[in-house]
């Protein structure tokens, strides 16, 4: 899983390519009739703001890092929960980590609104489409919504966990992540 989540990371535009096939795979199969390929080039036209976002804050994540070999190396220990002993690279880790922070500090409402969008969908899906769309957009909103809420909460707990770390004088150990 390390050499998948290493690729995916050097390569970011293979997670692009990933997201917009499963994407269009996931709407031929709600939604079947339609040609593969214009449900592909749908996908890939809506993907752009997206992927102009996503983009943008990887430049981010960049420049507070140094590299992108240095945000993959970071990001290894942040998911493993390694504070880095030397200080140029506590100092990249500690600017990488205020900046996911910040950048996630309106977590709970973004997933609020997502959770009433999603929901909304659903139900306007029940009463204009058929059964098999509102099933699998049901299934998939719960599936979602359930996987952004589990997912955000566990890396919201290791950013906290790795600001502490770093924080406090000389630290060298790992934080506890036993309560993620």
């Amino acid at each position: 899983m390390e050499r998948v989540n290493t690729l995916l990371g050097k390569h970011i535009w293979l997670q692009f390519a990933l997201g917009i096939l499963v994407g269009s795979a996931l709407m031929v199969l709600l939604f079947p009739g339609r040609s593969i390929l214009s449900v592909v080039i749908r996908m890939t036209v809506v993907s752009i703001g997206s992927i102009a976002v996503v983009l943008a804050a990887r430049r981010k994540e960049k420049r507070a890092a140094g590299s992108t070999d240095s945000l993959i190396v970071l990001d290894r220990k942040l998911r493993k929960g390694d504070v880095p002993t030397e200080p140029a690279e506590r100092d990249a880790m500690r600017a990488l980590v205020a900046q996911r922070l910040h950048r996630t500090r309106h977590r709970v409402p973004a997933l609020v609104f997502l959770t009433v969008l999603f929901c909304s969908v659903t139900v306007l899906t029940a009463m204009t489409g058929g059964l098999r769309p509102t099933i699998g957009l049901a299934l998939l909103s719960v599936l979602f919504i359930g996987w952004l809420t589990v997912s955000g909460s566990k890396n919201q707990r290791r950013l906290r966990a790795m600001d502490a770390a770093l924080k406090s004088e000389g630290a060298t150990r790992s934080p506890d992540y036993s309560k993620v």
